[in-house]
């Protein structure tokens, strides 16, 4: 009898473990400068790409003699995820563009994703040369989280800017972040 007890425990506790695991989220800071906490990368559906391979979409333009040039230092108050800002960046590139923030749910299902920050222009299946009003339903080829590319997406804010790729290390720690798509300009400032 012992040794069922035993067992049914062990198996309770396993259970547990388990179940408490499926309910972990991955989350970015919350604050925006808007007030809006639910501005997202690493919401609820998954954790950002990083690849660093450094491919572009078709069609991007290089930004000439753009404020911060490739290779200078900058700092990050952007914080779609966290370890984000106040981290030094180097700057990998600079494009000019209009740069979207949307709101979709992700082809692999879950909770809808927020004010999600940045996809651009080039990132959006078959777009226009105009950009995107506000409320207007795009679909995305940006792949920056799972279940990301292929959605349907609604434009929450657009703005003509230059966008920067980066690398950097986390304020949080752990490994460096080669090729972050995309911090916008008004996010950097000088080191």
């Amino acid at each position: 009898m012992k040794k069922y007890v035993m067992m049914l425990v062990s198996l309770l506790i396993a259970g547990s473990l388990i179940l408490s695991g499926c309910g972990k989220k991955t989350e970015q800071n919350s604050s925006n400068g808007s007030g809006d906490s639910n501005n997202s990368h690493t919401a609820t559906t998954g954790e950002m790409h990083h690849s660093d391979s450094g491919e572009l979409p078709q069609g991007l333009m290089e930004k000439v003699d753009p404020t911060y040039p490739i290779g200078s230092q900058v700092i990050m108050s952007a914080d779609h995820m966290s370890g984000m800002k106040g981290a030094t960046a180097t700057i990998v590139g600079a494009y000019e563009t209009t740069v979207y923030a949307v709101t979709y749910t992700a082809t692999t299902g879950g909770e809808p994703v927020k004010n999600h920050k940045w996809v651009i222009q080039e990132e959006i299946k078959d777009h226009n040369k105009e950009p995107y009003k506000v409320g207007t339903k795009v679909v995305l080829n940006a792949d920056h989280m799972t279940g990301m590319k292929g959605t349907t997406a609604t434009i929450d804010s657009a703005e003509q800017t230059t966008v920067y790729m980066v690398d950097y290390t986390p304020t949080t720690g752990g490994d460096p972040v080669k090729n972050h798509k995309w911090v916008t300009e008004n996010e950097l400032s000088a080191e």
